[in-house]
């Protein structure tokens, strides 16, 4: 019998095949039985008859929800059915009978959820997101590989700090302190002096003691770096791949977003140009809503919220104080306490998605910045060749993907835009 999945049902109308998955929800009415069956792909209705098929229809009252199963039958095509079509069913076997299944459709809440996530991905909301997520990955990628960019992997077990020291995950290694990558920055610089256009793309950690929705210890980001590139640069690149995002999700997941409710005239706004603000406007923005606070400070969740609750496309917050930012950040040559570096807030309160700069690429500068932040010289010095050895003006920044799942997919919470989320209270499972 042949075996198709449930997103390719419509190609096989009145053919007989053969469906695997998981039961995800029973009815029955009479000597009628309706189980729909989901496998990964999008969920089927199976009918099953006394008439038609007594053995199945004996088999219905084994069945329990995420129980494993194969069926087979005459496909049929149904407005009224879940997906627009469904299976008459020929026969059912059950491949392994769940237990009582943990996650009811009564409402639960997150942390029993979050406990059980590894079965909670199987929600049809959760494989939306999933998917979603999936698919930014996939776009980030093909926006900079059509552009020229290379991927050059960074190590995720380094010497070094580049967010500062208080958020370094340590670990022994072999009888040498080394952390765990708070980002892939600083080897991307080394890579861009060798290839131009690079990239990265991993997990990165910070032992932040955050418990904000915003914040996980563990997430992942996409990190550009150009050799020869200046913050007008970093604004064309990161404008341009958001707006590449949204249009892929939306021309390939559109039931995704349905299926989560998304506003999806907010995502068809998103387009070129971009408004830009500096940190000082920012400021009087925010004291326009009450908000003050001290120069040279630099935002929190709740003034980003205040920020890009103010405009329904994304927003680039540019020129921080220098004192607010990394080491490593080139200050403004028309205000030496002004760094040439930028956030991009997404709309509707969301927040910071992603962070860029230009780098210092002067070595005097650079070794009196280390000098100045605390930082221990030694890890830095293969840092510091690049300015030794042939330095040119570079940027890049880094795109956080939880956040910008988060955003695309209209959730509050970023530990749902992760398959298995780590925060300050789980490392389970």
């Amino acid at each position: 019998m042949k075996w198709v999945y449930v997103e390719d049902i419509g190609k096989h109308v009145g053919e007989e095949v053969c469906i695997k998955g998981w039961v995800y929800h029973l009815r029955s009415i009479g000597k009628v039985c309706f189980v729909v069956v989901r496998d990964g792909t999008g969920i089927i209705q199976c009918v099953v008859t006394q008439a038609d098929s007594p053995e199945a229809f004996a088999a219905f009252d084994s069945l329990t929800l995420e129980t494993s199963c194969e069926v087979t039958g005459v496909v049929r095509e149904d407005r009224r059915a879940p997906g627009g079509y469904e299976l008459l069913t020929g026969s059912l076997k059950i491949v392994h009978r769940s237990e009582d299944y943990p996650i009811t459709p009564k409402e639960h809440g997150i942390a029993f959820l979050m406990e059980r996530r590894h079965l909670w991905l199987r929600s049809s909301r959760q494989n939306s997101i999933l998917r979603i997520r999936a698919e930014v990955m996939r776009a980030c990628r093909d926006y900079l590989d059509e552009r020229g960019f290379v991927e050059v992997d960074a190590p995720i077990l380094t010497p070094a700090s580049v967010e500062g020291t208080t958020t370094l995950f340590e670990t022994d290694y072999f009888g040498e302190r080394a952390f765990l990558s708070q980002s892939g920055q600083l080897y991307n610089e080394a890579a861009c002096m060798a290839l131009g256009k690079v990239y990265c793309f991993g997990p990165t950690f910070r032992a932040e003691k955050c418990k904000t929705r915003r914040h996980l210890t563990e997430f992942w980001m996409l990190e550009p770096e150009i050799a020869f590139a200046n913050l007008e640069d970093i604004f064309q690149v990161a404008e341009g791949l958001v707006c590449y995002i949204v249009e892929r999700v939306l021309e390939r997941h559109m039931r995704e977003l349905e299926n989560l409710g998304r506003d999806i005239a907010r995502l068809e706004a998103i387009e070129s140009p971009f408004v830009r603000i500096t940190y000082d406007e920012a400021l009087e923005i925010l004291a326009q809503e009450g908000h003050r606070i001290e120069w040279g400070e630099d935002f929190g969740g709740d003034e980003e919220t205040i920020l890009s609750s103010a405009y329904e496309k994304p927003v680039f917050i540019h020129r921080y104080p220098v004192k607010a930012k990394a080491f490593y950040m080139q200050p403004d040559p028309e205000n030496q306490e002004l760094a040439m570096c930028t956030d991009m807030l997404a709309p509707e309160g969301y927040g910071e998605i992603i962070g860029g700069s230009e780098r210092i690429h002067d070595l005097g500068l650079l070794e009196r910045r280390l000098e100045e932040f605390g930082l221990p010289r030694e890890p830095f010095e293969w840092y510091l060749d690049l300015r030794r050895y042939g330095s040119v003006p570079h940027a890049g920044f880094g795109l956080g993907i939880e956040r910008t799942v988060a955003w695309i997919c209209g959730i509050r919470h970023v530990r749902e835009a992760i398959p298995f989320p780590r925060l300050i209270y789980r490392v389970y499972p």
